[in-house]
């Protein structure tokens, strides 16, 4: 039996409606993942589940006392008392007990005092709550927190976790999640997967973080034109039978329209063909024209360009040794880089690090402590802010990018700014609203927009994927893949470092970044965990250069090891062939034997390259 089912819902904030007759149920250990363009109704939806929001129409049939608890997208302004105060809230009125029980026990200084634990202590054991105060301190201990803390000293990362922490705290049967990656670094991500793949707990979630969805979603719910469309399986099942059923809706509205097209001609022939016309033919077409007028039209994708600039210098960054340190704290130790022309750098490392400070001083905006930093020529930056601090919220979104104006350049060609900012999926009306009314998947489009407004030839970005739809993700993935222009770019969305980028700066502690070849998956392969960094600005390199301490092996040995970067090479090239060739729109157009076979063949690889990469270790080790 489904733990809640929602049945012929509708709900509308004006036209078009939010949700159209939906049918949508969730049975006990199912971890949904729910998906659609901005602005569709994904949180809505978990609004409706907890009961924060009632349908116009329809019925919420839900189990007996079940219980629901949701982690909000973004952490509440004003939180304040302890991480244990704040955990303790989840649990209503007895949580409030509890809380003031906590407290009072720490201070047990006069009568008074003692009166109120004594008070406190028979409230609880009359609300039966011992064991409900057990499992406030169990599910801090589980989520490693800091008891004590105070909320507002904490970062952004640990906040996230604490009302992660509130939400588990009173045991729901649904756990309704709404970006919960936002602002969490990579090893922060992969900790909230373990534990909730772990934990067993049944799950309804929004992300845009691809990685995070694969590993946890057993069925996909789209959420498209006010409808819900369930899709078993992962995240890539859902991608190859979406496209199957928009090309299946395709075929079958082209057929409508042209029915509908002849009968328009029909009725409109001549005396003689009105005066035999058939009434039930009629009727017939004005059925149609009701049902085309009601056809809701698949939103339109993004039409995002850059504003190309002049080329920089070939070299546009050079650091040679860099330090910084705030206070006695050391950010960057020893750091030396070289940034061409047409690189695409990553950076990644844990929250409060040090990532923005090292852009700051890439850019030149700080002055490095020790070390030689040196600028190229010819360099126009655009920088993406994942704070968004660039917007004015007290402009419209025209305002934002047009400034007074109405039009904007691209690319040497003048644009009205309404339609520029219909490429960014703004109607006219969202265009000349104020931003404060804009969702935050749309703020980050603002910013895209603004920022793509000017010409530019070395893209910094800080976060941009926060907030964003899969698709528009997809759009912008796509368009610096094609960037030829230097791009710097941090963020903690693995998959979208692994498509973008060329090398990756790693944040590997006290100070010290290291250089990679390749994304995060790149990173993870190449670096040991022994390993034990001897110069901190020296820069990793590739597999191709193979270890040259071969003294302990057999000469045979040292041929296999020496031969292992040359094999290596060659099936990245194949594995690179295989990714572009299933990543085409019309591969799963091709016969089924045909994609069968590409999966294998790209398995076969995949697997060779795991059984060499496992083979190198175990030569170096005995190197």
């Amino acid at each position: 039996m489904a733990l809640i089912r929602l049945q012929n819902i509708h709900l509308s904030y004006g036209l078009p409606a939010l949700f159209e007759s939906v049918d949508f149920s969730i049975e006990k250990g199912e971890r949904v993942a729910l998906i659609g363009r901005n602005g569709t109704g994904k949180s809505t939806l978990m609004k409706m589940i907890n009961g924060e929001v009632k349908p116009d129409d329809g019925e919420i049939v839900a189990q007996k006392e079940l219980k629901v608890a949701r982690l909000e997208q973004e952490v509440p302004e004003g939180l304040e008392g302890s991480v244990y105060d704040v955990v303790a809230s989840g649990l209503g009125e007895l949580g409030e007990l509890i809380t003031a029980w906590h407290h009072v026990i720490q201070r047990l200084d006069d009568e008074a005092a003692m009166n109120e634990m004594t008070r406190l202590q028979s409230a609880i054991e009359k609300a039966e709550g011992w064991s409900f105060e057990q499992r406030i301190s169990t599910t801090i201990s589980r989520l490693d927190l800091p008891s004590e803390a105070s909320i507002s000293s904490l970062s952004g990362g640990l906040k996230r976790r604490v009302l992660l922490a509130r939400a588990l705290v009173s045991e729901p049967d649904i756990l309704l999640l709404d970006e919960p990656t936002n602002h969490l670094d990579i090893e922060a991500i992969e900790w909230l997967e373990s534990f909730l793949v772990g934990a067993g707990i049944t799950l309804i979630f929004i992300t845009h973080d691809r990685s995070f969805l694969r590993k946890l979603a057993t069925r996909i719910a789209e959420i498209d034109r006010g409808r819900i469309t369930s899709w078993p399986g992962d995240f890539d099942d859902y991608l190859q039978g979406k496209q199957a059923a928009l090309e299946s809706e395709e075929k079958t509205q082209a057929v409508f329209d042209k029915k509908l097209a002849q009968e328009e001609i029909w009725i409109r022939q001549g005396i003689k063909a009105r005066r035999t016309r058939n009434e039930g033919r009629v009727r017939a077409l004005k059925k149609m024209r009701a049902e085309r007028s009601a056809r809701r039209e698949k939103t339109g994708k993004a039409n995002i360009q850059l504003n190309k600039s002049e080329l920089s210098g070939k070299i546009v960054i050079e650091a040679e040794n860099v330090s910084y340190q705030y206070d006695t704290t050391p950010i960057i130790r020893g750091f030396s880089t070289t940034i061409l022309r047409g690189d695409k750098v990553g950076v990644i490392g844990p929250n409060g690090v040090g990532k923005s400070t090292l852009l700051n001083l890439l850019l030149g905006n700080l002055k490095p402590d020790t070390g030689k930093l040196k600028l190229g020529t010819n360099i126009e930056v655009a920088y993406f802010d994942q704070l968004r601090a660039s917007l004015d919220m007290t402009k419209t979104a025209q305002e934002n990018v047009a400034g007074g104006g109405d039009k904007v350049i691209v690319n040497g060609k003048e644009k009205h700014i309404i339609s520029y900012l219909q490429d960014f999926l703004f109607s006219p009306d969202r265009a000349r609203a104020p931003i404060t009314r804009l969702s935050g998947g749309e703020k980050n489009r603002l910013l895209l927009a603004r920022l793509f407004a000017k010409p530019f030839n070395f893209l910094v970005m800080d976060e941009p994927t926060n907030d964003l739809d899969v698709e528009t993700l997809e759009l912008l993935e796509d368009l610096l893949i094609n960037y030829t222009g230097t791009l710097l770019l941090v963020s903690h969305d693995r998959e979208f470092i692994d498509n973008v980028v060329t090398s990756t700066l790693v944040f590997e502690g006290d100070g010290i970044v290291s250089e990679y070849v390749g994304g995060y998956s790149d990173w993870q392969r190449q670096k040991q965990p022994s390993q034990q960094v001897e110069n901190p600005g020296k820069k990793k390199e590739s597999v191709k250069t193979a270890a040259s301490s071969t003294k302990k092996l057999s000469y045979k040995d040292q041929r296999e090891l020496a031969e292992m970067p040359g094999k290596i090479e060659t099936l990245e090239q194949q594995q690179e062939t295989f990714h572009a060739l299933m990543a085409a729109p019309d591969f799963y157009k091709r016969p089924e034997n045909e994609i069968s076979q590409a999966k294998n063949d790209l398995e076969k690889i995949e697997t060779e390259l795991e059984e060499i990469f496992l083979r190198w270790e175990e030569l170096e080790g005995s190197a």
